[in-house]
């Protein structure tokens, strides 16, 4: 049996850490607030994230991160994308030295413009040996509701991947294995931007049409970046590429969607992370998306629209016109 700590307890983290006990893990919760950990360990339920779910009574949680990572053979990070770098850095001398991490995590960091498994790499001094990264049309909601779904484990070591599948394998939840851990992560990232900005032409009234024509023009604008990278580009049309774009830019249950529509809408970005309670990876991560392929040379004219909408240098009402008026060229180009 698996040991897993699972670093965050937030709606993802959550999950993932019932689908691990219902694989047959052995596991332990970390969060910040000791009453959601009590109630994880003591009421085995998590209301404010999700309520009226039933936890699996062998998961447990506490809020000191060196009772939650003792003996752990998998850590499982599932915290903010920009907040990873402090936390990992301060439980760096309770993780095991033989440890294999997993990130949940779908975002890029400001300022260094690192991949998620890169700072796990560079803070915890680690090899890509021991570095796995989970992602796919995975919505929390409905996996807590145990419906059936599939997922990637990417690792460049296969034994590790499939390591770390068997102890996230669950009747309902399928994991692949894929070696490409650039083009699966930057899927997951780049795919919250993608999100936004349907959202926004959804709440700004347009239709089917136009949030079509985004969702496939992201999906070039993702391959491109990630190919430029070193990405493989079979890895965009399978589970971590497609398929998590079109679960999160079409779903009511995608945080970055419903942000982008309050935004459509005329909301500011304080405005709807006052009446969300959060705010979407995509926001805190869009800019850096951006300097990446800014760096590499990548042209990504939604990313760049959305960034623009975001920080309020770009009016909403110019957001359709940025990405019409722009020269024409070949679709494959």
């Amino acid at each position: 049996m698996s040991r897993v700590a699972v670093m965050g307890t937030g709606s993802w983290g959550t999950t993932f850490a019932m689908v691990l006990a219902d694989s047959g893990a052995k596991v332990t919760m970390w969060g910040r607030r000791a009453e959601v950990c009590a109630e994880i360990a003591e009421e085995h339920r998590n209301p404010q994230y999700l309520p009226g779910l039933e936890l699996p009574a062998t998961i447990t949680a506490n809020p000191d991160p060196a009772v939650a990572l003792e003996g752990a053979d998998i850590v499982v990070l599932a915290v903010p994308s920009q907040t990873l770098r402090t936390n990992l850095s301060a439980w760096k001398p309770f993780i095991g030295s033989s440890a294999v991490t997993v990130s949940l995590m779908k975002g890029v960091e400001k300022g260094t413009l690192r991949r998620m498994s890169e700072v796990i790499g560079e803070v915890l001094e680690i090899g890509p040996e021991r570095n796995t990264v989970v992602s796919g049309p995975n919505l929390a909601t409905e996996i807590a509701a145990r419906q059936p779904t599939a997922t990637v484990v990417a690792c460049t070591d296969h034994n590790t991947a499939e390591l770390v599948a068997a102890a996230c394998s669950a009747p309902y939840f399928r994991p692949y294995t894929n070696h490409d851990v650039i083009g699966v992560e930057l899927s997951g990232a780049v795919k919250n931007v993608i999100a936004l900005a349907v959202g926004m032409v959804e709440g700004m009234g347009l239709g089917d049409n136009s949030k079509a024509s985004i969702i496939t023009r992201g999906l070039a604008e993702i391959t491109r970046l990630g190919v430029s990278l070193g990405a493989e580009p079979a890895t965009f049309a399978g589970l971590a590429g497609m398929g998590d774009l079109v679960a999160t830019c079409a779903s009511p249950l995608s945080r970055n969607r419903t942000f982008g529509v309050h935004l459509g809408q005329g909301m500011s970005v304080d405005e709807t992370v006052a009446i969300t309670n959060q705010t979407a990876e995509g926001v805190k991560s869009a800019g850096a998306i951006l300097g990446l392929a800014k760096a590499h040379g990548v042209d990504m004219p939604i990313a760049e629209a959305v960034t623009g909408v975001v920080s309020g240098e770009l009016p909403l009402s110019e957001l359709a016109q940025s990405l019409l008026s722009r020269r024409r060229k070949s679709e494959f180009a």
